[in-house]
């Protein structure tokens, strides 16, 4: 990575994966749909990071299917409640506060990272993914939110108005094929889906 600084802010906190709202539910139906699809590809994984982990739901996901997991978030009040929910379920999952310019040095390299609405936060995203490059032995498992998609939707619900529908926090933007096409530049594609409104891309690194 060089001399590349990779600056993670905490982004905005609301908690998409209980919420009531039925639109809502629909469209993280939607999203835990495509990374349960993307995550089978990658059968015969043991160990997996997940870097800006949030309240830890996708980390637990992983984990009932027998993964061995670490996870961590920027933001320790996601770190509390992520280790709560673990316990609560029954999951041995290690969750850390940790920025992912730190990451390698927390965690060994395992055969699945996931890094999922974290690099539209980021103001060098391709610094990020040299470092989930080089965490990763096998696979990278990346999500965005989809624009101008994303903005519109937000715009249609009257949020963010003066921003254009940019949600706070979100400094970088891609289309679908804008994103894919950064990522093919240093991995090899294996999927790419679009569950409404993100785009979700499962990676295979290069040795």
């Amino acid at each position: 990575m060089g001399d590349a600084t990779v600056i993670q802010p905490a982004g905005n906190f609301y908690d998409k994966y209980r919420t009531r709202n039925p639109v809502a539910r629909w469209l993280m139906s939607g999203f835990l749909k495509a990374f349960d699809n993307a995550t089978a590809v990658t059968q015969g994984s043991t160990r997996a990071i997940e870097i800006g982990c949030g309240e830890g739901e996708l980390s637990m996901r992983l984990a009932r299917a027998g993964i061995a997991v670490e996870a961590c978030d920027i933001a320790p009040e996601a770190i509390a409640e992520a280790t709560i929910r673990a316990k609560a379920a029954g999951l041995d999952i290690p969750f850390i506060e940790c920025a992912i310019e730190d990451v390698a040095g927390r965690f060994a390299p395992a055969e699945l990272v996931i890094c999922c609405e974290v690099l539209e936060h980021l103001e060098d995203p391709h610094a990020a993914l040299e470092v989930l490059n080089r965490l990763s032995t096998r696979y990278v498992l990346v999500s965005v939110p989809r624009e101008p998609l994303w903005r519109m939707l937000n715009l249609v619900r009257m949020r963010y108005i003066a921003e254009l529908g940019n949600t706070p926090g979100h400094v970088k933007h891609w289309s679908r094929r804008r994103f894919v096409q950064m990522l093919a530049t240093r991995f090899d594609i294996v999927s790419v889906q679009s569950p409404l409104p993100w785009t979700m891309v499962l990676c295979r690194v290069r040795r």
